[in-house]
């Protein structure tokens, strides 16, 4: 017989109580679906897994790593210097003097959270492997699996190797994963993942990937971006015609989830651990990115996809648009014509 590995001569070693500090812990009861059913293989679903396969890139080998980010350094035009222009102007808690430093932590502070959703993301399509019935979903959750192991890796690199600045979770998000992953039932899994942070992760990359302040970024989140385009199809055609089906208990169900996970991504970009990490005035700093006009339509251009599939799912409810337009995250002008 082998021997097992001597932990006090191999400090890497896993245990539990080593790693315990560094853990979300989600008590959760899901019960695990095999199906004996293989199918035809030509469903919506499984074209999705045959172009998942043909997009399949390496994070190691196609992404350029020998850009230098230097971490503090002055922001032309054409590296960065836009980002976060919503802080340059009356009524900013930023003081010009530190402008450059909150360029840089905002983008610390958005790639922390890609990186901490895209675990979430990880975990989250693992556990939908195990519950969804079809096996056709099964095959396609286990690809996206390997997307999601992959853009974990790819921006846990970068954070490390590059920027040297990691943000803990974000209360919202971490709630949110949280509520997600202690959650049974698989349809709810995919309101939660799928549709909600995948649709704020897409928008959020896609313009990170032309504001972030360095070529490698922007190449990470371009790539990043590409798979999410996949994953929330997977969520659409999995949930499509489910919701006119459910009894109206059921529907509330989804409804109340829905709405409180609109208030925890809402809240999310309030900025708080940046005017902490910073010294600046805290709640100056929450009502400045709560009332200011480009941070208001920031907000607005994230939640276009998650409001687009929202409807598409027959799921965008009186009381989902009325929460949408409270949290100024969609205007109500907009939002009166939608069906």
């Amino acid at each position: 017989m082998t021997a097992l590995p001597d932990e006090a001569a191999d400090p890497t070693f896993f245990t539990l109580e080593s790693v315990k500090a560094e853990l979300m812990e989600v008590e959760s009861l899901t019960r695990a679906c095999l199906n004996w059913d293989y199918g035809k293989r030509d469903s919506r679903v499984w074209s999705l897994y045959e172009k998942n396969k043909a997009a399949q890139w390496n994070a190691t080998t196609d992404i350029d790593w020998d850009y230098d980010v230097r971490f503090g350094s002055e922001l032309g035009e054409e590296n960065g210097a836009k980002l976060a222009s919503f802080v340059v102007g009356e009524g900013s808690p930023v003081p010009r003097e530190l402008l450059t430093r909150f360029r840089w932590e905002y983008q610390a502070w958005m790639c922390s959270q890609f990186l901490h959703g895209e675990q979430g993301a990880l975990v989250t399509t693992a556990r939908l492997v195990e519950t969804v019935p079809d096996m056709d979903a099964k095959t396609y959750a286990a690809s996206q699996v390997a997307d999601e192991a992959r853009h974990v890796e790819a921006f846990a690199r970068y954070m490390d190797e590059k920027l040297g600045v990691v943000y803990p979770v974000n209360p919202g998000l971490g709630t949110l994963l949280h509520d997600v992953l202690s959650e049974s039932r698989w349809d709810i899994v995919y309101l939660g993942m799928q549709v909600v942070m995948e649709g704020l992760a897409i928008t959020g990359l896609r313009l990170a990937s032309s504001g972030f302040g360095d070529p490698l970024i922007r190449q990470i989140t371009r790539m990043v971006a590409s798979d999410e385009a996949r994953h929330i199809a997977f969520g659409v055609t999995a949930l499509s015609g489910m919701y006119q089906q459910v009894s109206s208990a059921e529907l509330r169900d989804r409804e109340d989830f829905l709405l409180e996970a609109i208030r925890l991504m809402s809240r999310r970009f309030m900025l708080r651990e940046l005017w902490e990490r910073m010294d600046l005035d805290v709640e100056l700093g929450v009502r400045f990115a709560r009332n200011n006009p480009m941070m208001a339509t920031y907000r607005q251009l994230l939640f276009q996809q998650v409001i687009h599939v929202l409807r598409q799912l027959g799921m965008l409810s009186e009381k989902v648009k009325e929460l949408l337009i409270a949290e100024n995250l969609v205007r109500a002008d907009t939002m009166a014509t939608v069906r």
